[in-house]
This record gives C-alpha cells, structure tokens and sequence, in this order.
C-alpha cells in the first residue's frame, strides 16, 4: 500500500543544497524494500541525485546553470516575477522535479557519495514543499 504525505522544507538561497538528512529524518519507518519517490511541487526548484562530499560539485553546478540559462536573457519575454523568472522555470525543467530512489534493509538505497539536492534557482525562493510517496 502507498503512503503519500508532503514535507515543507525551510527557505533556501540560490544555489544546489544536499538535503538528505532533511529528508531521511522526516520520514517515517520505512519497509524492508520498496521505492521511495519525492517530487517537489515548485515550477522554479527542482531535484536530483549526486555527489554528496565536495562542495565543489554543488559550486560547479551553479556556475553551469547560470552560464547556461542566464538570468534577464533579453528573449525572455515572462519576466513578471524578476530577472530570475523564466531562467528558473527552464532551470527546473532541465533538472527535473522528482527522484525516485530504492529502499532497502528499511532505509533509502543511495549510493555511498550519493546525496538528495535541492536545486533553488530563485533568489528569493520560498519554502519548498516536496511530496513524499512511499511503495
């Protein structure tokens, strides 16, 4: 049976921050095996997977993106929330907004330099809310 709640994070800056042990210290007693899947319910936020040791990876990130998809480009046309509007819808898009990750032995099935980012690409981003399902 699937189990299906919603955890709001706080205010994050700008940027890709691990929140694995946010997660992981909200949810409930996980079974023996299964999937756990989070989904953020944000159209300027996103999610993803990856390297959880070095905080160059999450400054690394952030420099691709920026370069990539540019705040104020001068061909964006929805602009009604800021400069960082629609580079953050894209920036989204691109990302993604779920992860879906195993569970074993009653725990989340990562990888050992595995860790949950979320991916802020607003400056004045508000609290997240990210949906929880549990199978």
């Amino acid at each position: 049976m699937a189990t299906t709640f919603d955890i709001q994070l706080p205010h994050y800056p700008r940027g890709f921050h691990l929140i694995t042990h946010e997660i992981v210290s909200r949810l409930p007693e996980l079974p023996e095996s299964g999937i756990i899947v989070l989904f953020i319910k944000h159209t300027s936020a996103g999610l993803t997977i990856n390297e959880n040791a070095d905080p160059d990876v999450r400054h690394d990130f952030q420099t691709f993106f920026n370069r990539m998809v540019p705040d104020g480009a001068p061909y964006f046309i929805h602009t009604l929330e800021g400069p960082d509007d629609m580079s953050a819808h894209i920036k989204a898009s691109l990302m993604g907004t779920s992860v879906t990750i195993p569970i074993k032995d009653h725990r989340l099935h990562l990888g050992i330099w595995q860790g949950i980012y979320l991916c802020e690409f607003r400056d004045g981003g508000d609290h997240r809310k990210i949906s929880v399902t549990i199978l």
